[in-house]
């Protein structure tokens, strides 16, 4: 399946600056921005792991004033948007910094609409076109290797009214610089680890194979693959291995590029649906419905799901054997990261038609390598359920 004739637009409005310590360049970044005030935007585990007192160090030593706003939750919901926007606004920041994973830096882009946009509630800026201008500018330090969000435009967001995650969307958004150090994330517990990990590869493959992919960022997905497969366990189970810590790190960043121009399929549909229903982990609903996705999918589109195994090491004689040897790897995966089971998130049974209902209503679906209605959904979500 070729995608060489396809037009496609690139555009990455972050700079990236990569570096085993390279986090002790943030008060150089914050001079460059030409602020004085900035707010930091995190959550309760970073500061109870210790890595915002190194941040704020560094803006001490650069007698920056800044201040903390630490009210994000896992799955961001409209009302961290709001409460954050107020306390930055009440600072009068001129610059916001991101500490922490995809929930804390899409939350910090959501902030930064409000605030620029003087708007009070996130909801009116749902979709793609509502962002009419740069938003406060910022800078995204990661802490997890997971969702990327440090160079996407986008942030999702929980309609607390709704139960559901609506996506908020515009190159405006972007950071204007994100500073990866592996260092930050040698703390991350492991089941985080596994996870965000886990995470990040459902982003590679969906933007692989959907059907919107195009050139580029099949390259960054195919790479993001190759060092996610080979690193995840070694990371999950020796997280003070810095090279391993590394490797997840980059494979994060490329899956995170790539998807962002590509696009996602029915695995983000389906555990969008289940955040926002029970609020479960973004990252731990992605890592158990994906090798059920893949299963699902992998006759509509054997030879890149051969070109994924390919990307994991696998050897193989068909396409169709080497689509198969990718679902099974990502199934060993699973398991060799011990992820919990797609039952352990206490899904109910009597959920799963209006959990269907709003998969297929997700506008990722129509991306997915296979059609997918709601009855197709519901099948995958009942399979799910029952093993």
């Amino acid at each position: 399946m070729t995608n060489i004739l396809r037009q496609f637009s690139f555009e990455l409005p972050t700079r990236i600056e990569y570096g085993v310590g390279v986090a002790s360049k943030l008060g150089e970044e914050v001079r460059l921005l030409k602020a004085q005030k900035v707010s930091l935007i995190t959550d309760p585990g970073i500061i109870k792991a210790g890595l915002l007192d190194k941040i704020t160090s560094i803006l001490k030593e650069e007698k920056l004033l800044y201040n903390v706003f630490d009210g994000v939750d896992p799955n961001p919901k409209d009302r961290n948007v709001e409460r954050g926007a107020q306390v930055v606004r009440s600072f009068e920041a001129d610059a916001m910094v991101a500490v922490g994973g995809g929930s804390v830096i899409d939350c910090a882009k959501a902030i930064g609409v409000l605030v620029s946009h003087d708007g009070k509630r996130i909801k009116d800026f749902e979709g793609k076109t509502a962002v009419k201008k740069p938003i406060l500018p910022f800078i995204a330090v990661p802490t997890t290797a997971g969702t990327g969000s440090e160079v996407t435009f986008s942030a999702v967001i929980t309609d607390r009214e709704n139960n559901y995650k609506m996506t908020v969307r515009s190159p405006f958004m972007a950071a204007k610089v994100a500073l990866l150090d592996p260092k930050l994330t040698v703390t991350v517990p492991p089941h985080i680890t596994a996870s965000t990990g886990m995470d990040a590869l459902t982003h590679a493959i969906e933007a692989y194979t959907v059907k919107v992919s195009e050139p580029i960022s099949d390259a960054l997905a195919l790479y993001a693959i190759e060092l996610i497969t080979n690193n995840l366990v070694n990371a999950v189970k020796n997280g003070e291995n810095i090279n391993a810590r590394a490797c997840m790190l980059v494979g994060s960043l490329l899956a995170g590029m790539a998807f962002s121009h590509s696009d996602v399929g029915s695995v983000h549909c389906m555990a969008e649906a289940l955040g926002g229903v029970y609020d479960a982990p973004h990252g731990v609903c992605n890592a158990v419905l994906l090798p059920y996705v893949m299963e699902y999918n992998a006759e509509f589109c054997l030879e890149r799901y051969a070109r994924i195994a390919q990307a994991m090491g696998e050897i193989f004689d068909t396409m169709e054997e080497g689509a198969m040897k990718a679902v099974e790897r990502v199934k060993k995966l699973s398991v060799d990261v011990g992820l919990p089971s797609f039952k352990s998130l206490g899904v109910k049974e009597e959920d799963l038609e209006k959990l269907a209902d709003m998969a297929a209503k997700n506008i990722s679906t129509k991306s997915n390598p296979r059609e997918m209605s709601k009855e197709d959904y519901l099948v995958l979500f009942k399979k799910a359920l029952a093993d």
